[in-house]
């Protein structure tokens, strides 16, 4: 397993892919990266978003949905600018929220979102080529197939950095 101590190390050294993040034609404000580290038991995942849709009351609309896709474009309809990005990435056809493809949602902060996250449902080399799809509500993490998230707002494609 990797621990927390080994973190530090590892953000010296160069990731094994990332994303590019960018809003749709409805959100060009959005804007980030996305990086994979392959480690011993699993994939590092670290986000960084800025520009995301924020209320400026007391409880704001700032939780999201955060997925990666089986997809390999960022590109869609007018209705759905990221229609090509197909489903959560489900290589063993599990039900929702057991894709290997389900993260947990990105928490806004005034249109900030920061995320580290140790998961070992999927290998860097499985991700590359897919992307990773912010949408505009967070994930119910029941309703079938694909959490009630709603609209995708953001994407990023998945390359790799070797």
């Amino acid at each position: 397993m990797f621990s927390a101590c080994q973190l530090s190390g590892l953000l010296n050294k160069q990731p094994s892919a990332r994303a590019k993040i960018s809003g749709s034609v409805y959100y060009p404000e959005i804007s980030g990266w996305v990086i994979f580290y392959q480690v011993k038991g699993g994939v590092i995942l670290i986000a960084e978003i800025n520009g995301l849709p924020h209320g400026g009351d007391l409880c704001p609309a700032s939780v999201f949905g955060f997925h990666i896709h089986e997809g390999s474009h960022c590109s869609g309809t007018a209705d759905d600018p990221f229609a090509d990005t197909g489903a959560h990435y489900n290589p063993h056809h599990c039900p929702h929220p057991e894709h290997a493809g389900d993260l947990p949602p990105l928490f806004g902060n005034q249109g900030y979102a920061f995320m580290a996250l140790f998961t070992s449902r999927f290998s860097v080399d499985e991700i590359i080529g897919r992307t990773v799809i912010i949408h505009s509500s967070p994930d119910d993490f029941t309703t079938q197939p694909s959490g009630n998230s709603g609209e995708k707002i953001a994407c990023g494609h998945i390359l790799s950095t070797y």
